[in-house]
């Protein structure tokens, strides 16, 4: 039975960051899904808050599970809420898991760090749309450009977003997730700052580092990421 795939997206962007993903495996014949969390995308209207995005993240595998297996990816802040709900005591059992640009633990100078530096979006006329736009289009090649903004930016999310992202114990969940389960980071993304802690606490983990790559490592090289689909797909189908 094929294995079928659940996105969630990082902070400020949508599930629009994943079209590259989910055309592909619409391709390969794979069944595919990405979830808006509260506070992004077409739910910007919504406050952001940890119990619902759990809950978003679990009725999408739960309607995912009900046709066969289900592998779960997410994305930086995605990642990291997908890690707490796949090593919660009440997670359906997953066929595997990738976590992309999540291996950091959520709190202390580098958050500090992070939220400053959005604020200083913030003060921006345009809280910082245009030098967004700016860096992206010089950055990201032309088939992905437009994904990572497609759906909006959750501005007013990210503050309440990544305060609330300290609660989170990504060690402790990452011990409980018995799936085949990898992680990929980009060679310069600033969230591998604990990359060797997480390997050390699952060291049967697969780490993937991509070079001359950053922080969008899913939207910057396409087809590398679509490249460790197939391989924990594949891998998911045989064990």
């Amino acid at each position: 039975m094929s294995v079928g795939v659940v996105f969630v997206h990082g902070i400020r962007t949508s599930a629009s960051m994943w079209r590259p993903q989910l055309e592909y495996l619409a391709e390969r014949g794979n069944r595919a899904f990405a979830v808006d969390l509260p506070g992004h995308g077409p739910r910007m209207a919504e406050p952001f808050t940890l119990a619902e995005s759990f809950d978003t993240i679990d009725r999408a595998v739960q309607d995912a599970a009900k046709h066969g297996p289900v592998m779960l990816v997410g994305h930086s802040m995605g990642g990291l809420l997908s890690l707490e709900y796949a090593g919660s005591e009440t997670a359906p059992a997953l066929a595997a898991f990738i976590g992309a640009g999540c291996t950091a633990v959520p709190r202390g100078a580098g958050l500090r760090a992070y939220r400053g530096f959005l604020k200083g979006f913030d003060s921006l006329p345009d809280r910082g749309a245009a030098l967004t736009d700016y860096v992206l289009a010089r950055t990201l090649p032309d088939e992905t450009r437009l994904d990572f903004g497609a759906g909006g930016y959750a501005y007013d999310a990210q503050h309440v977003a990544l305060a609330a992202l300290t609660a989170l114990d990504p060690l402790r969940a990452v011990r409980s997730i018995r799936s085949p389960l990898w992680f990929v980071n980009g060679q310069f993304d600033q969230l591998r700052v604990n990359e060797s802690l997480f390997m050390r606490t699952v060291p049967h983990a697969e780490l993937i580092v991509v070079p001359r790559t950053s922080h969008l490592v899913t939207a910057m090289r396409p087809q590398i990421f679509n490249a460790v689909l197939h391989l924990a797909i594949t891998t998911a189908e045989q064990t």
